[in-house]
């Protein structure tokens, strides 16, 4: 039988065929495709010509085309639809993969030829991209370790092959305890839940197997359960069982885990010549350094804490008249800040949700889509990787774009979080390739026959995971290792973060939000309610954001911290925490920092972005339009389409003429300046 993974795909667009791809297919497919990898890198690195752009570094660029194809298959299921099989394959792949990176960037004549071209890149007559490409392609080899030698150069491969395994296990071990645990309920149990909070309960319980309802570590439950349950003892143990996943002990601990990569990176950093990992990281992103991150987080850390200390105080008084007695407890704080909103905004989570059906707020998102960029959407029946998948042929007056895939349902297989990704990249060399963009979520699946209902939140997640698809789907660039997302940490989330402003512009919300049963629109006295209240628990909110991001940055600064969960404690205590929030991602959960380096001493970064972004939709108001033609002209043309091909704060410039003061993001959070 011929292995799928290694054969041309005649499906349309050539989208992965799915349905005749088994678990078997993918180690044999990995070998073969690595294997034609490393010739393909030997082929380039001896070549007796003399090195030129496109013999070293567009062939770099091609290089792994293959191997490319066959992972983005493999980790779109490893992701959405794990098993036994896929984590042994992923902790199979990992030292592999990284192994093969250090091969590449370490090796001697490969690295030569590049630097042949970098010191004479003005005479190359390369254009402003292909001169990008250089220059990031010898920043990174350079950032690998191709100018380290011997014992130095050795560790360092052993280092990174460490690094990927931890990554790996780091992650399946908080997806083990985010699938294992449940908490049953009883009838007595659902007592003040709403009907959909009872009704997602007991889907739950019947995909674990259980009698009845359950509540699970999935956001989508847990968190309406803490908004509604009145039992101040359940919500404190599901609450205290979501914050402690990574933290049991046993096999998924993660905390060990957790105090290896940190030592690992300090020593990569320093095998590299640099202070600290920090200072290594952030070298290349907007904020060049660890200083000016501190300056941003703590110039939104003390009016997010005195306004978190304020509502604390009315949440605590709420709960005292309720005949509890003691402090407010992190388990308190949603269930009376629930209540607060309801008397003060006459806001009622249960009476808004039926408004945010999924389906709506997808087409929402492509209504914004063509009406600021001209996109069309059109469902494609393919078969794609899980039945609740979905995927749109993405077109603009007629012509192909990209495919879009959206995976918006919670399972116990698929890791928790929302992400975009893209199983293919756009790109022109070789061909006008576009892309194949995914958006995963994990919003909680209805009954049959019923319509999903998201919470406000969940619908701004739904547009802000479009808004990176956007930035992918939207590129314009030759080569791939600039398409799309390939951007600075810190600039990435600027697409994302921008798109969910316009989910909040009222003709949206008026056209979109249409009851589930009866099909009539959001009214527009709950409609102005619901934007009145944008802002609303933003102190809650802003401080268990800006104290992850403050520990992150402290984790990687200096040398390593011999426990993390001390210095995380150090950390929060030094700010005064206040005693009812916790960090967004303690330590053993936090994923972005300990699944892999990619937000590793940048959880600051969609702080950063916030800063564009809120400055980015001002142009949209100062132009008197939220879907004013021009400025999404200018949006797209020097933001959405450019991916890396420029330095980001030029790119910033060029869209909006300057880079924008902090002032907009405390404004649009609602937050007082210290």
């Amino acid at each position: 039988m011929t292995n799928p993974l290694l054969s041309d795909w005649s499906t349309p667009f050539e989208i992965a065929p799915y349905a005749d791809i088994s678990d078997e297919d993918f180690a044999p497919a990995f070998d073969a495709t690595m294997d034609e990898s490393r010739a393909n890198i030997a082929a380039i690195a001896d070549n007796a010509d003399p090195a030129t752009f496109a013999n070293t570094i567009e062939a770099l660029e091609m290089a792994d085309g293959a191997l490319d194809r066959m992972l983005g298959v493999f980790y779109s299921l490893a992701g959405t639809d794990s098993n036994k099989t896929r984590e042994g394959l992923q902790r199979d792949f990992a030292p592999k993969l990284s192994a093969y990176s250090s091969e590449i960037t370490m090796n001697a004549k490969l690295f030569q030829r590049i630097e042949e071209l970098w010191q004479k890149r003005e005479t190359l007559g390369l254009n402003d991209e292909q001169m990008r490409v250089l220059m990031l392609t010898r920043r990174g080899f350079v950032r690998s370790g191709a100018l380290l030698e011997g014992a130095a150069r050795d560790r360092l491969k052993d280092v990174n092959a460490r690094l990927a395994v931890l990554g790996t296990e780091f992650t399946q071990n908080l997806l083990a305890d985010e699938r294992e645990w449940f908490m049953d309920l009883s009838e007595d149990d659902l007592e003040g839940l709403p009907d959909f909070v009872i009704a997602t309960a007991r889907a739950a319980g019947q995909e674990k197997g259980a009698d009845g309802p359950v509540v699970t570590l999935s956001r989508s439950l847990i968190v309406p359960f803490l908004q509604f349950s009145p039992r101040r003892d359940l919500r404190e143990k599901a609450y205290e069982a979501w914050v402690a996943r990574g933290a049991n002990g046993g096999d998924t601990d993660n905390r060990a885990i957790a105090a290896e990569v940190l030592n690992l990176r300090a020593e990569r950093a320093t095998l590299l010549g640099y202070a600290d990992f920090a200072s290594y990281k952030l070298e290349t992103e907007m904020a060049k350094s660890p200083d000016r991150v501190r300056d941003l987080l703590m110039a939104v850390w003390e009016p997010a804490k005195a306004s978190a200390n304020a509502d604390a105080e009315v949440l605590a008084d709420m709960m005292h008249k309720d005949g509890v007695n003691g402090q407010l407890e992190a388990w308190d704080w949603r269930y009376y800040s629930e209540q607060r909103r309801k008397a003060e905004h006459d806001l009622d989570e249960a009476e808004l949700k039926p408004y945010f059906q999924l389906d709506r707020m997808i087409d929402a998102s492509f209504d914004c889509a063509n009406r600021l960029f001209g996109l069309e959407f059109a469902p494609l029946d393919v078969p794609l990787h899980n039945p609740d998948a979905r995927a749109w042929e993405v077109t603009r007056n007629g012509e192909h774009v990209a495919v879009f895939i959206g995976d918006y349902f919670a399972r116990g297989s698929k890791r928790s979080g929302a992400w975009c990704s893209a199983s293919r990249s756009q790109k022109k060399l070789g061909g006008n390739t576009r892309p194949i963009v995914h958006n995963v979520c994990n919003f909680a699946k209805p009954a049959a026959g019923e319509a999903a209902l998201l919470s406000y939140d969940d619908a701004r997640t739904l547009f802000h995971e479009f808004g990176h698809a956007l930035h992918q789907m939207l590129s314009d660039v030759t080569y791939e290792s600039i398409s799309g997302t390939s951007v600075a940490r810190d600039f990435v989330e600027l697409p994302s973060q921008l798109y969910e402003h316009w989910l909040e512009v009222p003709e949206v919300l008026a056209k979109y939000a249409t009851h589930a049963k009866t099909g009539e629109p959001m009214p527009k006295e709950m409609l102005d309610r619901l934007l009145a209240a944008a802002t609303y628990d933003m102190g809650f909110q802003t401080v268990e954001y800006v104290a992850s991001a403050l520990v992150d940055l402290a984790f990687h600064e200096g040398q390593a911290p011999a426990d993390p969960m001390a210095k995380q404690d150090e950390v929060l205590n030094a700010l005064g925490m206040p005693h009812a929030i916790r960090m967004r991602h303690a330590t053993p959960h936090f994923a972005h920092v300990f699944s892999g380096d990619g937000y590793s001493s940048g959880y600051y970064s969609y702080m950063w972005s916030e800063v564009m972004d809120a400055d980015a939709f001002e142009a949209f108001e100062e132009a008197g339009n939220a879907f004013d033609p021009e400025t999404a002209k200018k949006l797209e043309g020097f933001i959405l389409s450019t991916g890396g091909s420029q330095e980001a704060e030029d790119l910033y410039t060029a869209f909006r003429g300057r880079l924008p003061g902090v002032e907009a993001l405390l404004k649009g959070r609602g937050l007082n300046a210290a």
